[in-house]
């Protein structure tokens, strides 16, 4: 009966620092939420520029995001995801400086669009070093149980700031333009900062470290299978709020919200799936659902059709990211956490990364919703990669 009761008193304090970790992580991505359905418009309406430069954009954050996340998880596990967090947020307001710094330049367009670039390349590693000390540090707390619930929790923190950041970045730059914007990337991060001081810290510097090739060859699989859904996710974030302008629906905002949503439902309803049913076969389940939502994005003759296919894509990565990083941490685990972690999500970092730019070429005028189309194709080879790993498990 006591060791009941102090079981249950370990769950419950562990809830709550998990809880807590999750408002940090929404507090430091809403910095990005916000600049996500504006970015586009700024770039393409006000800056002059097409989609490759918009795509271009988009992706150069999560390009610095893969460039810097092994050394976020190695930082992580060897001073705690704690400090990481600190790091990452110190980031994001020299991120929202440079936003800040461009906006004089709005009449040059080469040397605006430049030092937004640069700003964005920085948030990107703000995101490596706050996620990846976020899941780092929950997983240390979690103490080796829950892996899925972890990393699915910690990730719905993340994209709850996406869905309240799509509308409110929308409202403050259609009230205040993106002068708005920078100042509340560059603020927002002080606050966020307050709130992690009520964590502990977990850390053994003392435990043997992997390296990144051993950190490679064990979670290339699952990394390669999140990789491909990410196309879909990078396609919805790129051109679904210039494929509802194109068609003038309206709401840019929705489908960004309605994916953020979808996920936020599917990880706190389904997220204990990961751990009963298994990693593999919830992410080759998850990645059907993740292709059928981009077919309907391409199809959609509506806007709520179209957000509905972006509800789809938000259901399906939400589950597809935590269960194969959870089969990732398997693969690794130890005192590797952060960097196994990192690695994975390297692999949908650098897919985001190309396939935002690349997919920007392949659409034309007037035709914005063949994205999805392309996206689609690419995210149903996850099937069969999925099927290779639990083939090899």
């Amino acid at each position: 009966m006591q060791s009941e009761s102090v079981e249950s008193s370990e769950s419950m304090n562990f809830m709550r620092m998990l809880l807590t970790l999750m408002l940090v992580v929404l507090a430091g991505f809403l910095i990005i939420g916000i600049a996500l359905p504006v970015l586009p418009r700024y770039v393409h309406h006000q800056l002059g520029f097409g989609t490759f430069a918009v795509g271009l954009v988009t992706g150069a954050q999560f390009a610095a995001s893969l460039a810097t996340r092994f050394a976020a998880g190695r930082y992580a596990d060897r001073c705690g995801g704690k400090r990481a967090i600190y790091l990452g947020l110190l980031l994001a307001i020299a991120g929202g400086v440079f936003y800040l710094i461009s906006l004089p330049f709005a009449t040059q367009p080469i040397t605006a669009i430049t030092l937004v670039l640069i700003g964005r390349a920085i948030v990107g590693g703000a995101e490596s070093f706050i996620i990846t000390g976020g899941m780092t540090l929950g997983l240390a707390l979690a103490g080796g149980k829950q892996t899925g619930r972890v990393i699915a929790w910690v990730g719905t923190a993340m994209f709850a700031a996406f869905a309240l950041g799509a509308p409110l970045g929308t409202a403050i730059f259609d009230h205040s333009g993106f002068a708005a914007i920078a100042l509340t990337t560059a603020l927002l991060p002080i606050i966020a900062m307050l709130v992690v001081r009520i964590l502990p810290e977990r850390v053994d510097p003392a435990e043997k470290r992997g390296t990144l090739s051993q950190a490679l060859s064990s979670v290339w699989l699952p990394g390669l299978g999140a990789a491909f859904n990410g196309v879909g996710y990078a396609a919805l974030l790129s051109f679904s709020v210039l494929m509802y302008a194109e068609k003038g629906w309206g709401m840019g905002w929705l489908p960004v919200s309605a994916f953020a949503a979808a996920l936020i439902a599917a990880r706190l309803f389904l997220g204990q799936l990961i751990d009963q049913s298994g990693a593999i076969r919830v992410g080759v389940i998850f990645s059907l659902v993740t292709a059928l939502g981009q077919i309907l994005l391409w199809a959609a003759p509506s806007p709520w059709l179209a957000a509905a296919g972006a509800a789809l894509t938000g259901a399906g990565w939400a589950m597809v990211y935590p269960a194969f990083g959870s089969e990732a941490v398997r693969r690794l685990g130890g005192a590797n956490k952060g960097v196994a972690m990192a690695t994975y999500s390297a692999f949908p970092d650098l897919a985001i990364g190309l396939s935002s730019p690349l997919l920007g070429l392949a659409v034309s005028s007037g035709h914005m919703n063949v994205v999805f189309l392309w996206s689609a194709i690419v995210v149903i080879m996850a099937v069969p990669i999925a099927l290779l790993g639990r083939k090899k498990q």
